[in-house]
């Protein structure tokens, strides 16, 4: 444990707790050739290659337009110059900006405090240098949508937390923190509902560790038909907070019941190419064509052969391993339930669950076992010397 502390409290005091600036690749997935930004009356510098080109009085407009190696600076009556390095960089804790691609063409996006822009490969590379709860309120948003309740976004804020403080490393390599696809959190911009930003502020600093105070794996999913998993059986990895618990709070939600249909030969066919099943025994064609689950199973079994479900449900595109089987003619039934990986808290349970009264920590005890929520400003009284 005191290894992992250890490395738990290097990470804090790079962080500078809440009020630290994290790099956010935004567009990461784009091969981006030119963008404008607009920004606010608040106050912003403008500098390229470590020189102040400018700095701005009212709302101003840029452009920045990859050139071979280097980046375009204009804005509406001056042109700057080519630079290889550009930060814009917020003079108070009120600056946004207004980012627009323009080639790609993408929608408008609104962010908070500043960006650095560099080149990747010809293409311009934009970080959004962010404060961590500016950052989580976009990731709250981003992940969860709006018109929920005030004690769902205090959930989703301190998960979101926990995720980008155990993970604050995962793109080093390439210069940021994160990036702003799925993979790392989805991240957006600036929230529009302003709701948000009071419960991540209510929640400021929390997080989520087990029993050893290390950082959770923060997972959560749409719906968990009922009841969520294990993770060793979903990821093959034993924990402590991970366990399989029933949630009645996840059925009548919108996302609790799916059906697929598929023919009977098709679904034959793909058991015996993909896994090697026996289709020719007919006890083991019958449980195929007949398989039930009331409680979450890991495996269709018969013959000693072992299906696993995750893989039925990544070939097959379904929305989740719990599922059961009916043969109706020529076609297989498949009857579900519930939406995405089930490890973890389910958002639909997690929002009627505080739509009924439930508190965020009542949420989070629910759907994690062993856990502690605890302020990461104070986890100094905690440590192992």
């Amino acid at each position: 444990m005191k290894k992992n502390l250890v490395i738990f409290f290097v990470l804090i005091s790079l962080s500078g707790f809440c009020d630290d600036l994290i790099g956010i690749r935004v567009f990461a997935h784009l091969k981006i050739v030119s963008v404008s930004f607009m920004v606010d009356s608040s106050g912003y510098t403008l500098s390229a290659d470590g020189k102040l080109l400018v700095k701005t009085k009212g709302e101003t407009f840029f452009k920045f337009t990859a050139m071979n190696d280097s980046i375009e600076v204009k804005s509406f009556d001056k042109y700057y110059g080519k630079f290889k390095h550009i930060k814009i960089n917020a003079e108070n804790a009120l600056g946004q900006l207004r980012l627009k691609l323009i080639n790609p063409d993408r929608k408008v996006r609104f962010y908070r405090d500043n960006f650095v822009i560099s080149l990747d490969g010809g293409f311009l590379k934009l970080l959004n240098d962010v404060n961590l709860d500016n950052y989580i309120a976009g990731v709250v948003e981003a992940e969860s949508g709006t018109r929920s309740t005030p004690e769902f976004y205090k959930v989703q804020a301190i998960l979101a937390r926990t995720f980008v403080l155990a993970h604050i490393n995962k793109h080093l390599p390439e210069g940021y923190s994160l990036c702003d696809q799925v993979h790392c959190q989805a991240y957006y911009g600036m929230p529009k509902d302003m709701s948000i930003l009071k419960a991540v502020a209510d929640t400021r600093g929390k997080v989520v560790v087990d029993e050893n105070l290390n950082l959770i794996v923060a997972a959560f999913h749409s719906n968990s038909g009922g009841q969520t998993a294990n993770s060793e059986d979903v990821w093959g990895a034993r924990t402590s907070y991970l366990k399989s618990v029933k949630d009645t709070f996840s059925t009548r939600m919108p996302n609790f019941n799916w059906e697929r249909r598929m023919t009977t030969d098709d679904w034959l066919s793909y058991l015996k190419l993909k896994h090697n099943y026996p289709i020719d025994n007919p006890a083991a064609k019958l449980t195929a064509l007949n398989f039930r689950q009331e409680t979450r199973k890991i495996y269709l079994e018969a013959s000693n052969v072992k299906v696993p479900l995750k893989n039925v449900r990544t070939d097959l595109q379904l929305k989740s391993t719990f599922f059961s089987i009916y043969n109706v003619g020529d076609t297989v039934v498949f009857i579900g339930k519930g939406y995405g990986h089930s490890l973890g808290m389910s958002q639909e349970g997690a929002m009627r669950m505080t739509k009924l009264g439930y508190s965020y920590m009542d949420v989070l005890n629910f759907y994690y076992r062993n856990i502690q929520i605890i302020d990461m400003r104070k986890l100094s009284f905690f440590r192992d010397e």
